[in-house]
Order: C-alpha cells, then sequence, then structure tokens
C-alpha cells in the first residue's frame, strides 16, 4: 500500500528542510526517474527561539502536511507520480520476489519453498531485471516455452518436469493478476497466457515389506534413512521434516504422540496424531531441543534415497515424497475414511486424495478375481 511520510533533513544555518518520502517509490515528473524523495522547499528552524520562529515552524509543518495529505490521495488516484510512457517502470523480478518473500512471513514454509523454486526460473529467464512497462504477451509466451523446454534446476541434465513447469507457470500467471491490480502493468496480460497442463501421473507408493526391507538395509547416513520412513508412518512432507522441532511434539495420555503443525493456507495450528513406531524414530536422532533433524539438506538426502532404495533391490522410481504417498495409499489400503486420510495429509480438498484412491482401487482388485478357473495342476 502506497505510504508518503514528512521528513526533516538538518542543513546549514541551524535549519531543516523538510521532504516527503514515497514508498514505494514513485516515477518523478520532473525527469521521469524512480525516487522516493520529493523537496517542499520548506525550511524550520531547529531550535526556534523567538515566537516568530515557532510560529513560522508551526504553520510550515501545517502547509507540509496538508501537501502531504494531498500527494497521498493523487498517488491513490494516479494522479501524481505517474507519466503515460514511463508509469509502469518497476523491477517486476523484484515485484515477484517481493510476493515470494511473502509466503515466508506468513509462516508457509511449505508454499515458500515452491515459490522461491519458480523465482529461481524467472532469474533465468528475466536476469535481475526487467521493468515492467517491458511485459508484452509475446514475452508472456515465451516464458512458458521457456519453462517447458529448460532443465531443471536439481538435475541440470533431465529438462524440468511438466507438472513443475505448469506450477510454476501458474504461479507467473498469478503474480500477473496481482501486478494488474497493483497497477504495476497497463493490462490485464495474464489473459494471454494458456495454462500448461499437468500430466496425471502415478504415484508410487511403497509396501509394508518394502519399508521394512528397507528399514533393514544400510544406508551411508542413516538420519535419512530416519526421516524416511518417519514420513512413511505420518505422512509428513520433507520440509515439515526438515523444519521439526521437539518444541512442536508432545505426547499426553488422551491424545498420545501428536505434532503442532500449522495449516499452510489459514495459519491454524492442528494436532497431527502420529504413531508410536514415529515417536521412537524421533528419540533415536539424540537431540532433545531445537530441530530433531539436524543439518539435513535436500539434494544430499535425494541423492542418497536413489542409492538407498537401489541398494534394497527395491525396482522402483522412489523420491522422498514417495514416502508420504506411500503413507496416504497405506493408509487407504487398511481402510481408512478418505476424508480422515485427507485431514491427515492436510489436503484442502478431497479431489487431491482421491487421487490415491486410483492406485488403490479395491473395487479393479476384487474384480480382476473374481474369474477363477479350475485349472489342472494350479
Amino acid at each position: 500500500m502506497a505510504n508518503v511520510t514528512l521528513r526533516q533533513k538538518k542543513i546549514a544555518n541551524d535549519k531543516s528542510s523538510l521532504y516527503l518520502d514515497y514508498f514505494p517509490p514513485i516515477i518523478s515528473p520532473k525527469n521521469g526517474k524512480e525516487t522516493r524523495r520529493e523537496f517542499l522547499k520548506l525550511q524550520l528552524y531547529n531550535t526556534p527561539k523567538t515566537t516568530t520562529e515557532k510560529a513560522h515552524n508551526k504553520t510550515t509543518i501545517e502547509f507540509a502536511e496538508l501537501i502531504r495529505a494531498k500527494r497521498l490521495v493523487q498517488i491513490k488516484n494516479r494522479e501524481f507520480g505517474f507519466k503515460q510512457n514511463i508509469e509502469l517502470n518497476k523491477n517486476f523480478v523484484a515485484y515477484y520476489e517481493a510476493i515470494v518473500t511473502e509466503y515466508l512471513s506468513k509462516g508457509s514454509k511449505s508454499n515458500y519453498g515452491s515459490w522461491k523454486a519458480s523465482l529461481n526460473y524467472i532469474k533465468k529467464f528475466f536476469g535481475p531485471k526487467i521493468n515492467s512497462k517491458h511485459l508484452t504477451a509475446d514475452i508472456i509466451k515465451k516464458y512458458r516455452h521457456f519453462l517447458l523446454t529448460t532443465n531443471s534446476s536439481r538435475t541440470k541434465e533431465v529438462t524440468l518436469s511438466i507438472n513443475s513447469a505448469a506450477s510454476y507457470y501458474k504461479q507467473f500467471i498469478y503474480v500477473l493478476k496481482r501486478a494488474y491490480k497493483d497497477h504495476i502493468i497497463s493490462e490485464n496480460l495474464a489473459q494471454y497466457a494458456d495454462y500448461i497442463k499437468e500430466e496425471v501421473t502415478f504415484r508410487e507408493y511403497l509396501t509394508e515389506e518394502e519399508l521394512k526391507q528397507l528399514w533393514n538395509t544400510k544406508i551411508e547416513i542413516p538420519q535419512f534413512k530416519r526421516a524416511a520412513i518417519f514420513s512413511s508412518l505420518t505422512g509428513l512432507r520433507y520440509i515439515d521434516i526438515e523444519n521439526l522441532t521437539w518444541e512442536m511434539v508432545f505426547s499426553d495420555k488422551h491424545q498420545g504422540n501428536y505434532i503442532k503443525l500449522k495449516e499452510q493456507k489459514t495459519g491454524n495450528v492442528q494436532n497431527h496424531p502420529i504413531p508410536t513406531q514415529a515417536y521412537e524414530i524421533l528419540k533415536q536422532e539424540g537431540t532433545s531441543f531445537g530441530k530433531v533433524f539436524e543439518g539435513m539438506k535436500y539434494y544430499k538426502v535425494a541423492k542418497a534415497v536413489t542409492k538407498w532404495v537401489s541398494d534394497a533391490k527395491i525396482n522402483k522410481k522412489i523420491s522422498f515424497h514417495n514416502f508420504r504417498h506411500s503413507y496416504a495409499t497405506l493408509q487407504l489400503a487398511n481402510g481408512t475414511d478418505i476424508y480422515v486420510v485427507s485431514k491427515l495429509l492436510g489436503h484442502k480438498n478431497v479431489s487431491t486424495t482421491q487421487l490415491y484412491t486410483k492406485v488403490m482401487d479395491k473395487n479393479k482388485i476384487e474384480a480382476a478375481n473374481r474369474i477363477n478357473l479350475d485349472l489342472n495342476g494350479l
């Protein structure tokens, strides 16, 4: 939100010059350049000694306040600080970064991770700066093509996945809409954006037997094993596990073991129950306060998990996130109501949880076994 503050700057002869401080910066009507200051050519006595000097200060401040109030109204009405050809001269990359920072300040760390990743691709395409007035429908389309063809920043040898590209482009469109609403761009450029359609992916999961097999398989850094199995027992995302502190872990005779988690969207705190096995895994970390899993880095965990799964002779493409998928799928397979699973996963809509039912479709499994032939020898 725009703000105009009256400030003073000390000058010679024991006086101060009054000026207006604009936030965010405005475009100077005099030279067309971005600025935060407008000097009013009004001066005050720093130490007024006479009645005349005191009266002068009072009248001058009152007059300056009138100018400040007028400027604030003019800015809100787009009558001051804007020129037809240079009004849209904001750094769009910096604007995008400010929105990303919002997610961190709101405590939405999971969303912040996704937004931070999208910002990296914005900087990769635009560089550190592009003036908002230079954004065009053609650039919007070129950025879409860029996301579909660029390599992943995590695994540089592989093209960014369709679903990641779709997610980052969706966030980009959201920022375009906000920029138009905030008068950063004069045209709603989001109308020219063609959303990237996500691919329906198979959500690979690990069975109880495979999880037990992994637990009994050596890994270079045992902490990563404990974190992964903890995810399969609780459904927590990697970012939640990395940021888990002992101050969030509780145990009582009524609720058993649970973690106080903050919901991403609303900021509401909820109790997330965890089984005894998961609690015992936490105790194996040897920490007692602060972060439970100290010093974990995702790129190290991801690399170690790939080798670990291979060493366990499990022929599945498994990432750390698949342990959360395993939790959801096994909950449904063991008869947990889908609405309960949805709440445990923190899904806003149960439709998101229904994607897991495609993996473990009991009706299809039962149907496949209804045909039973009496075959000699089998």
